[in-house]
């Protein structure tokens, strides 16, 4: 049938409508079947603890399971990857952050851009490390230690969980500002890094906070900073890094991701949910005893993290050349 010129162009218009509502009508369901959430590390790890966590509270809100599906490998490039091919619809997000803000750098080879191909969703929170020496090791505070490292360019070994993982930018980043030369031995994985800092084979690392907090208070390790802009509650007598070295901040930021072009309506209620999760006092006890503060916030706020992210360790990255494994 033949339609006159006038139907036709309010049959256009009205189609272009449409699509908003129903994806106002389609997050008022959302979600309607489980959804998937993509950790670029193992499990055990950081990313996928906390992915658990929340995915869990996501879960029991609204009402169908957060499958958590760990892709590790290429510091989480894997992972992302394989998310910013999927159907932008809310059923897969991605739990990123500090190691995708590194890669955007590190690697030059990805076949996607982060910033571009993964919206943000929501932040979870920031953790810091810690520096750590062997008891060996003369030095007790930063300035003591930067003063014997310059005494002994090179001879200094700093251990990491490998090359662009946290620890090691932490610790490219001190080296950066602090002006001395450590030698970097990458590990895969902090546990095997901070092994070889207990026997002394290694003599400091930039340690994420959970598994070196045992060793410092059983005296085994000597912690001499954490890496957060102030003092962290659960070593309240060693200092932050920006005490001798104003500006130094390096943590492991968290939060969520999802495909570019996934609709933001849908976007904004996994951000009020999550928000939701960050302040309940049980999930946030959990997550300050991982080490993490709490970031509750907009899409955007996490955007501009990320951002700020991104841009500081592409300094670091081009400063110290650093290459991927």
């Amino acid at each position: 049938m033949n339609l006159p010129r006038r139907s036709i162009l309010r049959l256009a218009a009205g189609a272009a409508v449409l699509p908003p509502f129903a994806r106002v009508a389609l997050a008022l369901d959302y979600p309607t079947r489980p959804v998937r959430v993509v950790v670029g590390f193992a499990a055990g790890s950081a990313f996928d603890i906390m992915a658990r966590l929340i995915g869990q509270w996501l879960a029991e809100r609204l009402g169908q399971p957060f499958v958590v599906e760990n892709r590790s490998g290429a510091a989480g490039s894997i992972a992302t990857e394989a998310v910013t091919r999927a159907r932008p619809d809310g059923y897969t997000l991605l739990v990123t952050g500090s190691p995708d803000a590194i890669n955007a750098t590190l690697y030059d080879n990805l076949s996607f851009k982060f910033v571009r191909d993964i919206v943000p969703v929501a932040a979870i929170g920031r953790a810091p490390n810690v520096m750590v020496v062997h008891p060996s090791l003369p030095a007790k505070t930063v300035p003591e230690f930067i003063a014997y490292a310059k005494a002994h360019p090179g001879k200094i070994s700093m251990a990491s969980a490998g090359v662009g993982s946290a620890s090691h930018m932490s610790g490219e980043l001190f080296k950066m500002m602090a002006g001395v030369n450590l030698v970097h031995v990458p590990y895969r994985g902090q546990a095997p890094a901070l092994t070889d800092l207990l026997g002394g084979q290694v003599q400091v690392d930039f340690s994420t906070m959970p598994p070196a907090i045992a060793y410092i208070k059983a005296g085994k390790l000597r912690a001499l900073a954490v890496t957060s802009p102030a003092r962290f509650d659960a070593l309240p007598e060693v200092p932050a890094m920006a005490e001798y070295l104003p500006g130094y901040e390096a943590s492991l930021l968290t939060g969520l991701g999802a495909p570019r072009d996934t609709p933001a309506e849908i976007i904004a209620v996994i951000n009020k949910a999550t928000n939701g999760a960050l302040a309940d006092a049980k999930i946030k006890t959990q997550l300050e005893t991982l080490g993490n503060t709490v970031l509750p916030g907009s899409p955007s706020d996490f955007g501009a993290l990320i951002a700020e992210e991104t841009d500081k360790w592409a300094k670091v990255v081009k400063f110290a050349n650093i290459k991927p494994e």
